[in-house]
């Protein structure tokens, strides 16, 4: 009975590691891709196929420099999400997240702060710019077809790391403590409450409660500070990594 069942589990992992998506995620040389044997050229393989050791590139394709071709676009997403780490980092010096001191503090940003102003204009409109990039980033990949083996498992790394530059600017439209703010986290919390199946407990998990109160702030004020960038900066790595690895930027059509 036992040998049956070891049997099956051996065949489903065959099965799985000969799979397309196997393969898409998979490097050569990987432990756990199939076929793999234990020998000096596959474990220099798994050394160099380490997401820590190759984020830069040894050399860049001529293509892939000219600007006419990718825009810079992935480049300027990555300096934008730069931009608002360092003016986010100077607004939490001057912001409590409470329901008393938070509209109070963001006005005071506007008045009494040195470059408060400023530097809030530019965490907000670099946040809005951020979301333009990466969705015409994303366009530009759609539209030369880099989606393609062996890259659909980047463009998928993409596609999450799109939606988690959506939540962070999602989550930061609350930090103002203002009636628009309320009323717009109001909204988008009411839609994800028609999820299917569990969209109530979507929606009290991101209000922290039934209604959007200091315990909502505080939730998100966690979200757009630590979780999300803390969740970006892995994909970005494993993105930037894949894209190296993958041969570098896809070549014109």
């Amino acid at each position: 009975m036992r040998e049956k069942i070891k049997q099956r589990i051996q065949a489903m992992n065959e099965k799985l590691a000969s799979s397309q998506l196997a393969e898409s995620i998979l490097r050569p040389g990987s432990p756990f891709k199939k076929g793999y044997t234990d020998t000096p050229r596959n474990r220099s393989y798994v050394v160099m196929n380490n997401v820590l050791y190759h984020l830069h590139p040894v050399k860049v394709k001529r293509h892939g420099v000219r600007l006419s071709y990718t825009l810079c676009l992935g480049g300027l997403s990555f300096f934008l999400f730069i931009l608002l780490t360092i003016t986010g980092i100077f607004l939490m010096f001057y912001y409590t997240p409470t329901g008393e001191l938070a509209y109070s503090d963001t006005a005071a940003l506007s008045t009494s702060v040195a470059f408060g102003s400023l530097t809030r204009n530019m965490h907000r409109w670099g946040a809005h710019f951020m979301v333009l990039t990466v969705f015409l980033h994303m366009s530009r990949v759609f539209y030369h077809g880099a989606y393609k083996p062996p890259r659909e498992f980047n463009w998928v790394v993409g596609v999450i790391l799109l939606l988690l530059t959506l939540l962070l600017s999602f989550s930061g439209y609350l930090l103002p403590w203002d009636q628009l703010a309320l009323w717009a986290v109001t909204v988008g919390t009411n839609m994800a409450g028609f999820v299917p199946v569990m969209g109530d407990q979507v929606k009290f998990l991101l209000l922290a409660g039934a209604e959007v109160s200091a315990a909502t702030l505080l939730r998100f004020y966690v979200l757009h500070v630590l979780f999300f960038p803390f969740v970006i900066v892995i994909f970005m790595a494993v993105h930037f990594w894949r894209v190296r690895k993958d041969g570098g930027i896809s070549g014109p059509l």
